[in-house]
């Protein structure tokens, strides 16, 4: 029987991707249709991308390195999508907040 690895990052123990920069949850490749399934509460003013309450999206509940949740996974924006556990993007992201990565 082969074991498997415990993955190295938990998205929903961190959060730190939502929670970085009111510039970065940003509409970019989506459709309308796409869009239109994002609740407006969460759209920006400018509609250019999530609602942010200071850096932290407006769709991330929880405590940032303890136990966080996308209020809007099913539907989340493409950017969102494309910042993988481990990636760059998320490096940088624990980094800002303190959160250990691997060496």
């Amino acid at each position: 029987m082969e074991e498997r690895a415990a993955p190295l990052f938990d998205c929903q123990s961190c959060g730190a991707c939502c929670s970085f920069s009111s510039e970065w949850p940003r509409f970019s490749t989506e459709d309308d249709a796409q869009l239109d399934l994002i609740p407006q509460d969460y759209v920006a003013a400018d509609e250019a991308g999530m609602r942010c309450d200071g850096v932290r999206c407006s769709a991330l509940s929880g405590e940032v390195g303890k136990s966080t949740i996308c209020g809007i996974y099913d539907v989340r924006p493409d950017v969102c999508r494309a910042c993988m556990p481990g990636g760059n993007d998320c490096l940088m992201a624990r980094k800002a907040h303190g959160l250990p990565t691997p060496r």
